[in-house]
Formats: structure tokens, C-alpha cells, sequence
């Protein structure tokens, strides 16, 4: 069944949690840090958690990301609510790890839910099924050290049952106390088999209190749609999808951490993303006190500007050409298809397999610009056949190019 989320394109994705405050990816120091996250903290897991009690960002910070996702073009967003540490950004009533305990007296959850309707966006909401702080969990420990994934400390089965119903009380809260809710993505549950987590019950419940919501693939052996990570896939999932990336190599503010992509180089995979049908769930990482960093806005202003000339081409826009008729990701809009020309062309671009003679103009989508083109046809077809299929060579002027990515639409007669 087709949703919202099929042609959404773009979302932003907030990792926060009070370890803000010191600059460190989020829980991944506690347990020592991990290969794939090379500018990682190692940070003993008492230290990592005691700076909780001093967390106290300023209030709705979440107005500011919520616009400037809008005017790049997003159109849903999904907050860490509580990561893999265990912190809740909400004044849970399940357990006592919360914002609650801190200065800030708030709940940032309700802050965030507000201000992402306020901004006409879709609400997301990201869950770890995992928790290395929960005393039935267990918590991780120095002593567990090194961390391997899949041999996590392991409960006793009382401990397992208190743990489920608490973790089921605090998605219930989420659920149920703050409207409609669009999307929940989970993490974390590759440290529990399948039938640990009873994941059929859990979805059960979950679509009971949200019947319309949508549930990513991290909820194992379940779930709508797939979530490739840090890459897009040679090959599209075979159902929805969206890849999650970061800006850098964290997740968290990390300031150490400078090893950043470049605006053109974050339009690129917006677009080829695009093309091959999925979104882009692009990451930000805001500071203590909720501020998101310079380099991360520098980024998403120059990629709103981009998206105000060149944003049709890809909302609600569904997948072009195949990969062989065009050097770059296509997308199409009813009858008007949609190059993203992510490679410099020399002078033209050549597009294969076309039925040529039902182009009817091609324009500079920026700034409307008509620009030549001319079919290219085997002798028979110029000769004999009223709707040939072969290339079209349009000229692109130097002068044309956008500094991120040019985009060119192509007019096309509706099919006969």
C-alpha cells in the first residue's frame, strides 16, 4: 500500500542526548567505542553517565532545526528519544533515567513533537530497543569490555521480564501522549534474538495505539521498510527505503570529529538516493544546549538554497531512466522527466533509449532556460518508424552549471 513515506525524499534525523554537553558520540564511549565509528570516545561508563544530572539545553531549541528542515526541503524528522545509553529525552514514569532528573524540567519529546507540526513536517520517533544502562538490562560495565556485538551481558529471566514491561511502558507513553505519531524507527535489537524481544506482540501493540504509523526494519523480522546505513545501495530494496547518513563520521556532536562531507557532495547522494526510489534521512547533531554546529548549518543552508531551484525534481518525484540511458540520477513528475547531472558534462549530455520525437522542450530547471537538443537515430528508424527510440544530445553551456548539481527537465508528450 502506498504511503507518505514512498516519495517523501528527505527527512532529518536528530541524535541528541545529555553526553551533548561533552562532545561525545552518543553511547557508543561507554562500551569503549567501536571500529565504525572511528572518531569515537572511549570513556568509562560512570563518567559517560554521570554528566546526566547536569544536562539543561535551552528551551524549544527544536523550533530552529525544524525550520531550517523545511526550508531544505525535509518532509518528516525522527529524534533519538532514547538511545542505546538509556537516557529518556521525556519525563518517562517507567524508570527514573530520564530528563527529569535534570535542571532542565522540561520534555524535550513534547518541545520536538510541536515544533515538527508546527513546521507542516511528518513525526518520527527513533527507539532503542537496547538500553547498557537499565539494572535488568544489564547495564554495560568496564568489566564487560571489549564490546562484541551480539554478546552483550545477559539477564536472568525475571530481570528479562521486568525489562520488556518497562521498555513497553515507555513506548506506550510515547505512543499514546503526544498525538499522531508518523513513523518509529528502531535500533538496537541486534543484541536479542527475535523471539526475545517478542517482536509480533510488540508491533502488535504498537499499530493498536498507532494504527497508521510506520515501523522501520530494526524491529527484527519486522517492520515496513528497510534502512541501508551510511551508503546507497547498488541495487534498491525490493520495498521502501531510506538511508540514513551522517554529515561526518558521528552521529553525536562530536567537535573532534571535522572529517566532513561537502555540500555538493550531500546533494549527490540526495539525488542518486532520489533515483533509485528511496529517502535520504540526512543526520544533525545538536550541542548542549541545543544549537545546532556551524558547519552542520553552513551545509544544510546551501543545501535549501539548492533545493529552492531544483526541489520538484525530487518530492514526491519517482524514479527516472535505468542506470545505462544516463550518466546520473533521473527522476520523473508526471510527464516531465528529470536529469541530475552530478558528473561536468563536456559541452552535452546524451540520453539513451528514448522515444525521441515525443520530447517536446528541455529546460534549465533553475531558471527555465530552453536549451538545444537533437535526436540521434539509426538510418531505418529516421526512414520508417513514426516513434523511434534512440538518443537525444542536449547541449549544456558552461555558463549554465550549478556549483552543487544542474538539473535539467525534459518536457515529454504524455505516452501514446
Amino acid at each position: 500500500m502506498a504511503t507518505w513515506f514512498d516519495r517523501a525524499r528527505f527527512g532529518m534525523f536528530i541524535h541528541w542526548g545529555h553526553v551533548s554537553q561533552q562532545g561525545w558520540e552518543l553511547s557508543w564511549p561507554l562500551v569503549g567505542g567501536s571500529p565504525v565509528f572511528p572518531a569515537c570516545q572511549d570513556i568509562p561508563a560512570a563518567d559517560y553517565h554521570a554528566g546526566a544530572s547536569r544536562f539543561c539545553p535551552r528551551p524549544h531549541a527544536a523550533r530552529d532545526w525544524m525550520q531550517r528542515a523545511a526550508r531544505a526541503g525535509m518532509r518528516y524528522a525522527v529524534l533519538t528519544t532514547k538511545h542505546h545509553d538509556g537516557f529518556a529525552l521525556w519525563p518517562t514514569q517507567a524508570n527514573d533515567w530520564s530528563i527529569a532528573r535534570t535542571p532542565y524540567g522540561g520534555d524535550l519529546v513534547r518541545e520536538y513533537v510541536d515544533a515538527v507540526r508546527a513546521a507542516g513536517l511528518r513525526v518520527g520517533l527513533y527507539f532503542s530497543l537496547s538500553d547498557w544502562h537499565h539494572p535488568d538490562y544489564p547495564p554495560f560495565t568496564d568489566a564487560d569490555r571489549p564490546y562484541s556485538f551480539g554478546l552483550a551481558p545477559r539477564p536472568t529471566p525475571a530481570q528479562w521480564e521486568r525489562y520488556l514491561a518497562m521498555m513497553t511502558a515507555q513506548l506506550e507513553e510515547l505512543l499514546t501522549g503526544y498525538g499522531r505519531i508518523d513513523l518509529l524507527w528502531f535500533d538496537g535489537g541486534w543484541e536479542r534474538g527475535l523471539d526475545d524481544w517478542r517482536c509480533a506482540e510488540l508491533e502488535a501493540r504498537i499499530r493498536a495505539w498507532q494504527p497508521e504509523i510506520l515501523i522501520n526494519d530494526r524491529l527484527p523480522g519486522r517492520g515496513d521498510f528497510d534502512t541501508p546505513e551510511q551508503i546507497v545501495p547498488a541495487e534498491p530494496p525490493g520495498r521502501a527505503w531510506e538511508t540514513c547518513l551522517t554529515m561526518n563520521d558521528s552521529w553525536g556532536w562530536n567537535p573532534s570529529d571535522t572529517n566532513y562531507k561537502s555540500a555538493r557532495a550531500l546533494v549527490h547522494t540526495l539525488c542518486e538516493t532520489a533515483g533509485r526510489g528511496g529517502n535520504l534521512l540526512l543526520n544533525v547533531s545538536p550541542m548542549a544546549d541545543g544549537a545546532l554546529p556551524p558547519l552542520q548549518t553552513e551545509r544544510l543552508d546551501a543545501i535549501a538554497a539548492w533545493m529552492a531551484a531544483y526541489g520538484e525534481s525530487l518530492v514526491d518525484a519517482a524514479p527516472g531512466l535505468a542506470a545505462w540511458q544516463h550518466y546520473g540520477p533521473s527522476t520523473r513528475r508526471g510527464d516531465t522527466l528529470y536529469l541530475h547531472l552530478v558528473q561536468r558534462p563536456y559541452e552535452s549530455v546524451t540520453v539513451r533509449g528514448l522515444h525521441v520525437r515525443r520530447v517536446r522542450a528541455v529546460r534549465e530547471l533553475r531558471n527555465g532556460l530552453a536549451l538545444a537538443f537533437r535526436p540521434r537515430l539509426a538510418i531505418a528508424d529516421q526512414l520508417f518508424n513514426p516513434d523511434p527510440i534512440g538518443d537525444l544530445v542536449i547541449e549544456v553551456p558552461d555558463a549554465l552549471l550549478d556549483p552543487l548539481c544542474t538539473v535539467l527537465a525534459l518536457d515529454l508528450e504524455p505516452p501514446r
